[in-house]
């Protein structure tokens, strides 16, 4: 089924309120989109950086308050020499490039992930990004690099495994709502809707913990080609949804008659 933008950018269709607040994207099919126009794979995730920047401007168009890219896994360090080192050196660049256009725009950056394998140079920039976007109100733009799901929920039991063996708690004490609190971006909104590109139905061990209730969404769309057009049909399939979250329709039904 396709959905139309017009869906969801038409104000008296739909409303502020079933839109997503949260979107993640695994953003998949660089290499295979450079692939296909016989260039380097490189020459793909620099088209790559193209789309991030729709996207960012998509979501704070549109009003949605956190917006989550897996720009690089903690499996990607498998990845060719060459091609890792590319990716590093890409991502210094747009960093450094690109940080003072999201702090203009009042876009706060967070940077999640286990940042210890990257470079002193990298990582001093990330805390300048930081540090510069920090009091800033609109889109929270969390950038996912060296992560992974299994890193997130394991680092959170460690954090209380730690108070535990410190006396600081209880084991029996340890509930979800206390391990939610250690995951990243903790603070933000639940996830709404996670959207993979490049055609894989999967989600390679992103946000395992966060996605939990997640409405999940795969297009064959290479990630270069994701444009306005491709995220608003991704939003009207979730607003198109019956979100249900573990109840039936007939009691969510039922609530509606009794408010």
């Amino acid at each position: 089924m396709e959905y139309s933008i017009f869906m969801v950018l038409n104000a008296d269709k739909i409303s502020q309120q079933s839109l997503p607040k949260h979107v993640a994207i695994i953003m998949d099919g660089n290499g295979r989109w450079a692939q296909a126009k016989n260039r380097p794979r490189v020459y793909g995730h620099k088209k790559g950086v193209d789309a991030v920047r729709q996207s960012v401007q998509f979501c704070t168009r549109l009003g949605i308050q956190s917006l989550t890219l897996f720009a690089f896994s903690s499996e990607n360090w498998r990845r060719p020499e060459d091609e890792v080192n590319t990716l590093m050196e890409l991502f210094l660049f747009v960093l450094g490039k690109e940080v003072k256009k999201l702090h203009k725009n009042n876009v706060k950056l967070n940077i999640i992930g286990d940042l210890s394998r990257f470079s002193e140079g990298l990582r001093n920039k990330v805390d300048a990004a930081h540090e510069l976007t920090r009091n800033n109100t609109g889109l929270q733009l969390n950038v996912a690099a060296n992560y992974g799901g299994r890193w997130d929920i394991t680092n959170a039991a460690t954090t209380l495994a730690k108070k535990v063996a410190a006396g600081e708690m209880a084991a029996e004490d340890i509930t979800e709502e206390l391990m939610a609190e250690q995951m990243s971006m903790a603070d933000q909104g639940e996830l709404d809707l996670m959207i993979r590109t490049g055609g894989d139905l999967r989600i390679s061990n992103f946000l395992l913990w966060q996605a939990a209730y997640a409405e999940l969404y795969f297009t064959d769309t290479l990630w270069p080609d994701f444009n306005e057009a491709a995220f608003a049909d991704a939003i009207a399939c979730y607003v198109a949804r019956e979100r249900r979250f573990g109840c039936t329709g007939e009691q969510i039904k039922q609530l509606l008659a009794e408010t």
